[in-house]
């Protein structure tokens, strides 16, 4: 019988998680539209991977995962750049009115 989920890989999952909120709480909010922009990178890269994976057609499990998959990263992609644009409008001076 074979051990899938180990104690240590528990402590890893809560430990990066634990340091990956700190550091988001940490970053100033002039680099919030660089990083969103790497995450929606990032976040397609996820969405092409879960597009060959349901492409692949394994199984059952594997076709709905990845469905799932690909329903999640489409989502993420399409907030992400939804809030990146958001972001992006705050910065934006307001032109002079023409007189």
């Amino acid at each position: 019988m074979t051990n899938v989920l180990g104690i240590s890989d528990v402590y890893l999952f809560i430990l990066a998680g634990f340091l990956g909120f700190q550091l988001i709480l940490r970053i100033p909010p002039l680099l919030h539209t660089p990083l969103m922009a790497a995450t929606n990178a990032i976040s397609g890269i996820a969405l092409v991977g879960s597009i060959v994976i349901a492409g692949q057609n394994y199984s059952l499990v594997t076709n709905l995962l990845a469905f799932i998959a690909v329903t999640c990263s489409t989502i993420n992609v399409v907030g992400g750049f939804i809030i990146t644009d958001r972001i992006l409008k705050m910065f934006k001076k307001e032109g002079k009115k023409k007189p």
